[in-house]
């Protein structure tokens, strides 16, 4: 009774990787072997026999393919490969962050050409801004001061960037964002 509780309760793990070996499920494959030859379609148990007279692994490299395709590899020099090529393409990546400048529908011309130069700043690094106007109390009604600012942020934007989110209503803040050209 206790075997039973114990494996009904036990946790099936999902395996990691390509098939190798044994767990290719096909009966038939498509082999390349380690000098990069195509051996042609083999018998399963015939491929993983010449895999084992050089000491390497055979591994499912396409299980989608009819037939599936393998290649005669070492497991660990796969994975290792793997991991060096996922790490090549991580870095290559450029992450978008979105910056966030927060006006009010009063703001100087001083402090308006300050978060100016800092937006164009974000977008010629590749980022894009998220320009907020806050309304507080009666400048609600006003909500024309905030549309008249946003059109001048466009104006003074459009050489670096263009917009992505016409400005609308979030509640109490008008909300535009701009990406780079």
């Amino acid at each position: 009774m206790a075997d039973i509780k114990q494996n009904y309760f036990q946790r099936k793990t999902k395996s990691r990787g390509p098939r190798t070996n044994q767990r290719i499920t096909s009966q038939d494959v498509q082999v390349i072997a380690s000098d990069g030859d195509n051996l042609g379609i083999l018998n399963l148990q015939d491929a993983i026999s010449r895999a084992k007279e050089e000491g390497l692994d055979l591994i499912e490299i396409a299980p989608n393919a009819k037939p599936p395709v393998c290649k005669i590899m070492d497991m660990g020099k796969y994975k290792y490969d793997a991991q060096k090529k996922a790490n090549k393409a991580k870095k290559k990546q450029k992450k978008i962050e979105l910056k966030e400048i927060k006006l009010r529908p009063v703001t100087e011309v001083h402090d308006y050409s300050f978060k100016i130069k800092n937006a164009q700043k974000f977008i010629a690094k590749g980022d894009k801004v998220k320009f907020t106007i806050r309304f507080k109390g009666r400048e609600l009604q006003h909500s024309s001061l905030g549309n008249e600012l946003m059109d001048k942020i466009k104006q003074d934007m459009e050489s670096v960037g263009r917009v992505e989110l016409q400005p609308k209503f979030d509640g109490k803040q008008m909300i535009m964002v701009i990406q780079p050209l």
